[in-house]
């Protein structure tokens, strides 16, 4: 009985080699056939990051153009129902921090909300953006996000640790917050709920002594509780934009904004227009909309029509929150 069982087992086993024989050979038909990068720990083109991580993934699958060894990386994600704000917060940061620094490349997992918000501001301005996937390489989740995909192939791409036909399980996308988490210098969160993917990726940049950063929000914000938890346990550093960000990882002196010249004499205003300039010029930092209307003790039509025509006289420069900077003071 013992020798019969013994063959059971080697018959089985035999039957799992071959079977899993038969799909690694339909796997390197799949990679040759698409182009699709394969690394191991070994290679030189393996993320250097990464490896710091003890649960680094043995084995990465990359589609596209993708240098994980060249330039800064900064990881932005945040929650799927995001706002209209945190997408404006979204677009402002990664442009802001484009200008500043010409060899960024910004990752995230393109999902609704931040992580889509962060792939398209990384490709308006012009910069490589790279996808950390929870599937396999034959597929795009979410599809209605695939041209985003595509157009990210050009200068960055797709990284998974997933064999394809792997589908988009909701385990496999918590595993793939470590690689966002390890992959980059710095983790940003936009907005975040007390719940979610973008709080576990937080605990893992922690976890690997990465620079963890997020964007406040308002006590009674549902989007932005994860965030303010995050600043209150010290978990994360406070950033209102590209400005705190650059200057927290002391990469500010890298390429630092040039300086504004004096107000073109050629240029004029009106009576509307010098009130409002000389009040956001008080503040460095900028003044809320509401907060100029209250000290200026103009109609708010005309503060909002005075800002829009500073800022297209390149006097003012809009942020996000409805804040306004003077840009000469």
């Amino acid at each position: 009985m013992y020798g019969t069982a013994v063959e059971t087992w080697k018959h089985i086993n035999e039957q799992d080699m071959s079977a899993a024989l038969r799909r690694a050979d339909e796997e390197e038909e799949f990679i040759a056939r698409h182009n699709i990068s394969v690394w191991t720990e070994d290679d030189a083109d393996y993320p250097q990051r990464l490896k710091e991580c003890p649960d680094a993934p043995l084995l990465l699958f990359g589609k596209g153009n993708i240098r994980a060894n060249k330039g800064k990386w900064v990881s932005v994600v945040g929650t799927r129902t995001c706002t209209d704000r945190g997408r404006e917060i979204t677009r402002q940061f990664v442009l802001e921090l484009a200008q500043r620094c010409p060899d960024l490349t910004i990752v995230s997992g393109l999902a609704y909300g931040i992580d889509i918000a962060a792939h398209k501001a990384a490709l308006e301005a012009g910069i490589p953006t790279v996808i950390i996937a929870g599937h396999g390489l034959d597929r795009i989740y979410p599809a209605v996000h695939r041209n985003i995909a595509v157009a990210s192939l050009k200068e960055g791409g797709i990284l998974t640790e997933y064999m394809s036909r792997t589908d988009p399980e909701r385990y496999n996308f918590v595993a793939r917050d470590r690689i966002i988490a390890g992959i980059s210098e710095a983790v940003v969160i936009v907005e975040s709920k007390e719940k979610g993917g973008s709080l576990i990726t937080a605990g893992m940049a922690n976890d690997y002594n990465r620079s963890l950063f997020a964007f406040p929000g308002r006590a009674q914000d549902e989007t932005s509780r994860g965030c303010n938890r995050l600043i209150r346990d010290q978990k994360a550093a406070l950033i209102e934009g590209a400005d705190d960000f650059l200057r927290l990882m002391m990469w500010d002196t890298l390429n630092p904004p040039a300086v504004q010249a004096e107000i073109p004499m050629r240029i004029e205003l009106t009576g509307n227009e010098q009130i409002v300039l000389a009040k956001l010029r008080e503040q460095e930092d900028g003044m809320q909309i509401n907060y100029v209307v209250q000290e200026t003790r103009l109609p708010y039509p005309d503060v909002s029509s005075a800002l829009m025509m500073l800022e297209m006289k390149n006097l003012a420069k809009s942020l996000p929150g409805g804040i306004y900077r003077a840009l000469i003071q």
